[in-house]
C-alpha cells in the first residue's frame, strides 16, 4: 500500500478532531487565565485538557512522520505542524485548517485564491491574537513594574504588535512575554504581507480584466 495514501487517509480522518482539540486547548487555557478564582480542580482539571490536546498532537504528528517515510523531509515540508507542536500558542491555528475543510464543496474551494489568503489571514491574525494575549498576560499580571496588568492591556497590546503599530503605552516586561512579543512581531509581519500581497494581486487581475475588454480604439 502507498505511503502517501495511508498518510493522507490518516489526515483526513484526524483532521477534524485535532480542530476540535485546538478548540478545547484554547477554552481550557483561557479559563485557566482569565479564571484565577476558580477551585482548584477546575484548574487542574483545564492544565490535563491542555496537556493531553498537546499529547494528541505529538501522537499525530509521529504517525504521519512514520507514515511518510521522509524523515527530514517531513518535518522541513510540514514546519508548522513541527512548530504547532513545539509551541503551545500556535495550537490554535489547527482551526484554520477545519475552516478549510468546511470551504471545501466537491474537492474544489468555495471561495476563491484571494479571498481564502485574505481569510485564512484574518482567521490566523485573530486566533494568534487572542493565544497570544491569554499567554501575556498570564506572564505579566504579576511581574514588577508590568504595565500590562489586565486581559484587555493584554488584548490591546497584541492588536497593536499583530498590526505593527507598536504604540508603546504598554509593553512586556518578562523574558517570556517579550519572548512571546517577538514571535507576533513577525506573525504579524507575515500575515500584513500576505494579506497586501493578495489584495494586490487582486487588484492587478481586475485592472488587466478591464483592459482586455475595453473596446478596440478606446
Amino acid at each position: 500500500m502507498d505511503r502517501d495514501s495511508r498518510q493522507t487517509r490518516w489526515e483526513q480522518r484526524t483532521e477534524v478532531p485535532l480542530s476540535v482539540a485546538s478548540l478545547i486547548f484554547l477554552g481550557a487555557y483561557a479559563v485557566h487565565v482569565l479564571a484565577p478564582g476558580l477551585p482548584g480542580v477546575w484548574h487542574d482539571v483545564c492544565l490535563t485538557l491542555t496537556m493531553a490536546t498537546w499529547g494528541l498532537f505529538v501522537l499525530d504528528y509521529g504517525v504521519r512522520w512514520r507514515l511518510s517515510g521522509r524523515r527530514l523531509g517531513f518535518v522541513r515540508s510540514h514546519w508548522l505542524d513541527t512548530l504547532v507542536v513545539a509551541l503551545p500558542l500556535l495550537r490554535p491555528l489547527r482551526i484554520v485548517r477545519l475552516y478549510e475543510v468546511v470551504q471545501r464543496r466537491h474537492g474544489e474551494p468555495r471561495l476563491s485564491l484571494h479571498a481564502r489568503v485574505i481569510t485564512y489571514a484574518g482567521l490566523s491574525t485573530v486566533l494568534l491574537g487572542f493565544a497570544g494575549a491569554l499567554a501575556v498576560y498570564q506572564h505579566e499580571r504579576g511581574a514588577p513594574g508590568a504595565t500590562i496588568r489586565t486581559f484587555g492591556d493584554s488584548v490591546w497590546w497584541a492588536c497593536s504588535t499583530l498590526a505593527t503599530v507598536g504604540y508603546g503605552d504598554v509593553t512586556p516586561v518578562t523574558p517570556v512575554g517579550r519572548l512571546i512579543a517577538v514571535g507576533l512581531m513577525a506573525c504579524g509581519l507575515a500575515l500584513l504581507g500576505a494579506v497586501t500581497g493578495s489584495f494586490s494581486s487582486w487588484l492587478i487581475q481586475v485592472f488587466s480584466r478591464e483592459e482586455d475588454e475595453r473596446p478596440p480604439g478606446r
